[in-house]
């Protein structure tokens, strides 16, 4: 094994932890979803619980922000900044903090003011559609190394694309929730159930 070759025990560390992240996003992802499609009868009785799912997606924007990659301070010898902006793959992770905390902060703002601001409204589909197109091309080295990096980089595509799909999904009958037409109560069933089907995703990602 070479020097900068990471040892089968390191390997095995980071594929736990990159699963472990994807399964703890993916659980607070299906809950909102949940708390959305419950949210009629859930609030009538405890109000504050309208507030549950864009927690959800603070939480969870917090969790990738913080603790997506454990290399860098204050889990490990890397300086925040520096080992962020110097790696593809811890940039777009917390490009996907920003949209989570975007999408958790925008819509907890909607709920208190009880209002329907047409850029709010907004924020969320537009978010969606910026995550699912950044999915796309999401860097992903822990996969590139190893016995069968090929086949594993192909399936970590495979499921990155499979969470695209759905985002985008979310975004546009997200957006389409929000304009009044025949079609609106059907789009606004729609994209919290792909939400808790996006949540079940990731919850089941392996690499």
């Amino acid at each position: 094994m070479s020097a900068d070759q990471p040892s089968e025990s390191t390997l095995l560390s980071w594929k736990r932890e990159s699963e472990g992240n994807h399964h703890l996003v993916g659980l607070l992802v299906g809950l909102s979803g949940i708390f959305i499609l419950a949210e009629g009868s859930l609030t009538k009785k405890w109000p504050a619980l309208a507030y549950a799912w864009p927690a959800c997606f603070l939480l969870s924007g917090l969790f990738v922000l913080v603790y997506s990659d454990t290399e860098l301070w204050p889990f490990g010898h890397k300086p925040w900044i520096l080992g962020t902006i110097t790696n593809p793959e811890v940039i777009q992770h917390k490009l996907f903090a920003v949209l989570l905390l975007g999408v958790g902060l925008s819509e907890a703002v909607r709920v208190r003011r009880a209002l329907k601001s047409v850029w709010l409204a907004l924020v969320f589909p537009v978010l969606a559609v910026a995550g699912s197109v950044l999915l796309l091309f999401h860097a992903h080295s822990t996969g590139m190394r190893g016995p069968n990096h090929m086949a594993i980089m192909a399936r970590i595509q495979a499921e990155h694309f499979s969470y695209a799909v759905t985002g985008f999904g979310i975004g546009l009958t997200k957006g389409l929730a929000d304009i009044a037409t025949k079609w609106q109560i059907v789009f606004a069933k729609t994209w919290p159930i792909l939400m808790v089907v996006l949540g079940v995703l990731l919850m089941r990602y392996v690499e």
